[in-house]
């Protein structure tokens, strides 16, 4: 027997390790183990809870591992387990005496992640600053006033501003689908926008209307309009909406035109998801209405008025509602974004999940929901939790194939057990632990942290921690983002610095940044478990501070067209190799700057190597850990100071080892 090897000890909740790995409860399960072959004497599982230990049977071997396997049944909940190999135990966290528990392994029962989502390439779409496909339906100026400002129809390609709120760069469903084919030239899958229904702001999170698309975004085909008339309310001007985006035909008009946008989309091969901003509304929603633009309009007063209000158990008052009418509960205390009371509220739990059904059926058909700052919702933990359950049963019974995707931040595993959330935003075990380690600086720009920079250990323990909190559905699926509308883009975090627009200015956001980081950003969101969804723009070469600043308008006419083939070509990489969406993934070997893993299943072997040192390397992978041993590598795509090349030259294997030079600042994927 050879001495015991501890690398060559493997298991995860892939098929190859877990058949079938989306048990409903009763199903029988196999569980596997590799081990190096003729390396250990007994294999057994534990079920964490279960006293009894299940003994491994050796069922296959090849030339360089054994396999083992047992039968376990799945549980109406999640199991979790680890492997005691001669009486040292295995979990993700590696062999250790001793397990931390938060590394075992997740069997979780009745996991029904719409099938398409994984692995699928996503692209996400702030829509007032992708392109502006229909100028008749952009805001004219001095339309109305929100949030001390009016709202205002700037040049395409202006600068953002601080106060960025009501200016708007026309923007709208009509640009995306002109631009539909660019998108699928890329190899786009899934399309996700940015709130679309009817606000006063440019970003939409402040929601007056569910149940119809923003004229702006959509169409005006009655433009009759009315004389402006402005009144001081509160201290702020305000105004009525003209006639042309409160028109019941413009917003019937608007419907149509997401029919047809979502239509258009199905048939160019990829999927809509919308944004769903359900936690908060906006301020200027009828059931609110503090600037009484439908009290004008002949609605039924809303809860800022009076108490009489029919919606005014929407909102959580905390003191007396009249005259201190602006004591309501506001997300973060923002009294522009009303927090919605759902406890106390049956009516309005109804009317949200009527409209979480409505987008995503005839005659609309989206393909699912991203949930705006979804833990946030209720006023407790275990609101929030029955909330979520009753949305999926609507949304599902709806439309079974929709997906349910959040946006949170730390351990989202009670939302991920099969009744709540499908997946998610994926900023603990992707977008955080990437940018500490290829920029040394936070995803928001504004906190440097020097030793996490080229750290590889601290990379790889963040990423392996993170991921333990995901069940392998909602990993494969979870949304994998360089950047997006909250947070500073890619490019910028490469200065390795940190700002922001009100304290360096624009400008800063572009000078001295490293392209070249950026395209081994781009190789990992394309190699690593998940859905890399690309954020409109990051593709084109847009840099920006955090938000306001990353809102920037798509450039076009002035793209960075290498960025633009790289990503097609990674794409069309990704999509022609299914063992980057499905397959398992290990770390082969790790150094100051340097990462390379390994993504295999039994029919496909990909090694990826990301150097973020200045000057090249040499290394020599051990790629046996893939089940390579000899025979050659192709490489497939190599980044590097002057852009990209796919010249496949082969590499050989050498008793499993392979052996590389990376370029400074550079990254290569091998097959």
């Amino acid at each position: 027997m050879t001495p015991f090897n501890k690398e060559a000890i493997f298991s995860d909740e892939t098929m190859q390790f877990v058949t079938p790995n989306d048990p409903a409860p009763g199903d029988l399960v196999e569980i596997r183990l590799r081990t190096l072959k003729d390396n250990i004497h007994t294999a057994q599982l534990h079920i964490c809870g279960n006293p009894d230990k299940f003994l491994m049977n050796k069922t296959a071997s090849d030339s360089l591992f054994d396999y083992y396997t047992t039968i376990i049944v799945a549980a109406e909940n999640e199991l979790r387990y680890f492997f005691e190999v001669d009486n040292i135990f295995y979990n993700k966290g590696g062999i250790h005496q001793n397990l931390d528990p938060a590394y075992h392994f997740r069997l979780a029962s009745g996991i029904n992640v719409p099938k398409w989502a994984t692995g699928a390439v996503m692209y996400h779409i702030f829509v007032d600053r992708f392109k502006n496909g229909d100028p008749t339906n952009d805001v004219v100026d001095h339309e109305y006033a929100y949030l001390g400002v009016t709202a205002k129809s700037v040049p395409w390609g202006s600068d953002v501003q601080m106060l960025d709120v009501c200016n708007f760069q026309g923007g709208d469903l009509r640009g995306i689908m002109q631009k539909m084919g660019y998108l699928q030239s890329l190899g786009i899958e899934v399309l996700f926008l940015s709130p679309v229904f009817v606000s006063p702001s440019n970003h939409k999170y402040d929601i007056q209307d569910y149940d119809y698309i923003d004229p702006h975004f959509g169409a005006i085909v009655d433009d009759s309009g009315e004389s402006l008339r402005f009144e001081k309310v509160h201290n702020r001007y305000a105004t009525k909406y003209r006639h042309r985006t409160a028109s019941i035909k413009n917003l019937e008009a608007s419907n149509a035109l997401m029919v047809e946008f979502i239509e258009l989309a199905h048939r160019h091969g990829m999927r809509v998801i919308l944004d769903g901003v359900f936690n908060h509304c906006g301020c200027f929603n009828k059931w609110m209405d503090t600037q009484s633009f439908y009290k004008d309009a002949g609605y039924p007063p809303g809860a800022y008025h009076t108490e009489d209000s029919p919606y005014n158990s929407y909102f959580l008052w905390h003191k007396h509602k009249w005259p201190n009418n602006n004591d309501y509960d506001g997300w973060w205390d923002n009294s522009n974004h009303p927090k919605l009371n759902f406890e106390d509220s049956p009516e309005l739990c109804e009317y949200i999940m009527e409209i979480a059904k409505k987008w995503v059926s005839p005659p609309f058909n989206a393909d699912g929901w991203r949930l705006d700052v979804a833990a946030d919702l209720g006023r407790t933990r275990e609101f929030n939790h029955k909330f979520w359950r009753a949305f999926r049963v609507a949304v599902k019974e709806a439309n079974p194939d929709a997906i349910i995707l959040a946006e949170n931040y730390g351990d989202s595993s009670s939302w991920l057990d099969g009744t709540q959330w499908d997946t998610i935003m994926n900023y603990d075990a992707f977008m955080e632990p990437i940018t500490w380690f290829l920029t040394g600086v936070s995803k928001h720009s504004d906190e440097s942290r020097p030793h996490l920079k080229n750290n590889a250990m601290a990379f790889e323990n963040a990423m392996r921690y993170s991921m333990t909190k995901l069940n392998i559905h909602a990993m494969q699926s979870s949304m994998n983002q360089l950047s997006n509308h909250d947070h500073s883009r890619f490019l910028t975090r490469t200065i390795g610095t940190t700002g922001r627009h009100n304290t360096v200015g624009p400008r800063a956001a572009e000078i001295g940044t490293n392209k070249n980081i950026l395209m081994e950003a781009i190789v990992f969101q394309m190699t690593w478990p998940g859905a890399p969804t690309v954020y409109y723009g990051d593709e084109a070469g847009l840099a920006g501070w955090t938000d306001p600043d990353s809102r920037r308008p798509f450039p076009w006419g002035k793209e960075d067209t290498n960025l633009i083939e790289l990503h097609r070509n990674l794409i069309g990489i990704r999509r022609m190799y299914p063992v980057l969406k499905t397959g398992s993934v290990e770390f082969l070997w790790t150094n100051h700057g340097f990462l390379s893993y390994g993504r295999w299943d039994d029919k496909q072997k990909i090694v990826v190597a990301i150097n973020n040192n200045p000057k090249p390397i040499e290394v020599v992978l051990p790629v046996w850990k893939l089940g390579v041993i000899d025979g050659q590598m192709m490489q497939l795509i190599i980044t590097c100071d002057d852009g990209f090349h796919r010249d496949g030259i082969w590499y050989h294997v050498n008793k499993g080892e392979l052996k590389i030079t990376i370029p400074g600042f550079g990254a290569m994927i091998l097959g």
